[in-house]
């Protein structure tokens, strides 16, 4: 192993890890020097993308252990599917402790996992393996989102007092690929696939730069799912079209919408508030992120559709269908927002740039599995509030045993 440059390993060679890898371009000290996948074929596809990118020599492994056993492999970036995570994990660290390799650290994507149970695996997991980790919450390292909130925190807060209320929602027309839209291997419907960011990035604007993520406690969670668009007759058809017979929303439905108001105190009880909402049945140009952060005196705000560049195509311009303007694009006419460098704007550039920092520096990054464990926790008491619908006192005791009934393929909209 380098001191002075890491070699990255991916687990995983879909929509999420070619944005990490596409995002490499702008990372410095890592090149991205492996891929597995359980299909070759794709591996070796991410692994050429990477070459393409000058990003890295990678190639494409056989096995994670094979991987793991590399000379050239310090890292691994865990990014396949949520219901591969456990299996995924499990055989990294087994590669470790047993000596057929060595790492310094271990980034894991969002969700970490599907429930608090998995998620607390997850947690045994690496701390049995000794390793560095840290949890790939890309929203938190927006650009925008770190000068924000440096701004707020060092003017705003800094004269009139500490924000209050934050508001994160993320919405799109729906998921790229099959697993997200069943329950039962993604682990639920929306709130778990996107939810984990919103409650994530809205908790990080609200707690004060250099304290702890202890200094503000949740207190309380209420929610409410539902199913708006994919469950009607002609759109259980149309994603059946889409994406095979296995995404049944007939029989077994996931949520396409969900909201959730979390409560916080501060260390001088001081209430806080969340505000997350998430949609897989908005239809616009195509993803939305939008976040606010309120506070006495100030208030900032996003929304990445209002980008700096737009394009206007006319009803004569044709073309194929394609997400070459904005991820999950819907339209290629009219007036069109155009997120110029995505994998910056969405965070994947900042967020890979500070872990790889850190796990040079042999330091244990701020963002990491305890973090991910307790997204787990409030978005499964989130689930619990909007099954049974009553405000939930966080943590409830029976947390750990808890599996969503959209995670059962049990849920009735």
């Amino acid at each position: 192993m380098s001191s002075s440059r890491l070699g990255i390993g991916f687990i995983g060679s879909g929509f999420n890890a070619r944005f990490h890898i596409r995002s490499w371009v702008g990372v410095r000290d890592a090149d991205v020097r492996g891929v597995w996948s359980p299909s070759r074929e794709h591996a070796q596809d991410a692994a050429t993308l990477a070459r393409a990118l000058r990003v890295g020599d990678a190639a494409a492994f056989t096995s994670i252990e094979e991987m793991v056993a590399a000379p050239e492999i310090d890292c691994i970036w865990l990014c396949g599917p949520n219901h591969m995570r456990i299996e995924n994990m499990e055989a990294i660290v087994h590669a470790v402790t047993s000596g057929k390799g060595k790492l310094i650290g271990i980034a894991c994507e969002k969700p970490l996992a599907r429930n608090v149970a998995e998620a607390k695996r997850m947690v045994e997991l690496v701390e049995q393996s000794g390793l560095l980790h840290g949890y790939l919450e890309n929203q938190v390292f927006t650009p925008a989102i770190q000068r924000g909130r440096a701004l707020i925190w060092g003017r705003g807060a800094a004269t009139t007092g500490r924000p209050y209320l934050a508001r994160a929602a993320e919405e799109h027309s729906g998921p790229h690929m099959p697993w997200f839209w069943q329950g039962e291997l993604q682990g639920g419907g929306v709130l778990n696939d996107m939810m984990c960011h919103s409650v994530e990035v809205a908790r990080y604007m609200l707690t004060e730069p250099g304290k702890p993520r202890a200094s503000i406690r949740p207190t309380a969670v209420s929610a409410q799912i539902a199913s708006l668009k994919w469950s009607r007759p002609e759109y259980v058809e149309l994603l059946k079209e889409m994406m095979g017979s296995g995404v049944d929303y007939r029989n077994k439905p996931s949520e396409d919408f969900a909201r959730a108001t979390v409560n916080y105190v501060d260390e001088q009880g001081n209430p806080l508030i969340v505000e997350a909402t998430t949609s897989w049945s908005f239809v616009g140009a195509g993803l939305r992120l939008s976040m606010e952060l309120l506070g006495p005196e100030y208030s900032m705000s996003i929304n990445t559709l209002d980008s700096g560049l737009k394009l206007f195509f006319s009803r004569n311009v044709k073309g194929a269908a394609g997400e070459d303007l904005v991820e999950k694009q819907n339209a290629e006419q009219g007036l069109m927002p155009v997120v110029a460098d995505e994998a910056a704007d969405y965070g994947y550039e900042g967020e890979n740039r500070y872990f790889v920092d850190c796990f040079l520096e042999g330091k244990q990054p701020e963002e990491n599995f305890y973090d991910g464990l307790e997204v787990s926790e409030l978005l499964m008491t989130a689930y619990m509030s909007a099954e049974q619908g009553r405000v939930i006192d966080f943590r409830p005791e029976d947390l750990e045993a808890f599996v969503p009934a959209v995670a059962r393929g049990a849920w009735k909209p």
